[in-house]
């Protein structure tokens, strides 16, 4: 791993295998969001309708 200084920032240079691992290991802590069926989405959207409705 390299420093380097360019208009008073500091760039790190690394190697394309190191750079990926990281990537994959960022990726790894995300969570993504959970995908709804379409009969779970219908489901859903109706109980908030009817929660909506309710509040009016």
């Amino acid at each position: 791993m390299n420093e380097l200084v360019i208009d008073k920032k500091k760039y790190v240079l690394l190697l394309r295998k190191d750079y990926e691992l990281l990537q994959r290991k960022a990726a790894l802590k995300n969570k993504t969001e959970k995908t709804l069926t379409l009969a779970e989405a219908r489901l859903y959207s109706k109980e908030l309708i009817r929660k909506w409705a309710k509040e009016k």
